[in-house]
């Protein structure tokens, strides 16, 4: 049995969100929550928020038990890219690339 939580067009970088990812996957969901709440990075905050939806997914919608799940799987995919113009000299323009994330997080319960 497992239960997921999705989290789409966050305005973070894939690859920042990645690096807190890798902090948790296949950790206990309550080692995990204390290590997100401990790591000073942006992304911990909607991570954070996405873990606790997953376990109350769990609890609520699968009937598992929280105490005995862990976060099975976690990816982050690129989503859409918000397109911006920054001024530069002689009348020129540099774009900029403003990046957000699709993030899915699976608990699973252990056997």
């Amino acid at each position: 049995m497992e239960a997921r939580a999705e989290l789409r067009q966050v305005r973070i970088s894939p690859r920042k969100v990645g690096i807190v990812l890798d902090l948790i996957r296949n950790k206990p969901c309550e080692e995990a929550m204390a290590i997100l709440k401990y790591t000073p990075k942006s992304a911990c905050e909607p991570l954070m928020k996405l873990l606790k939806s997953a376990m109350a997914n769990a609890e609520n919608n699968h009937n598992m038990d929280v105490a005995n799940c862990y976060v099975s799987s976690c990816h982050c995919g690129a989503g859409v890219t918000l397109k911006r113009i920054r001024p530069k000299d002689h009348g020129r323009a540099h774009r900029i690339l403003k990046r957000t994330s699709n993030i899915v997080l699976v608990i699973k319960e252990k056997e």
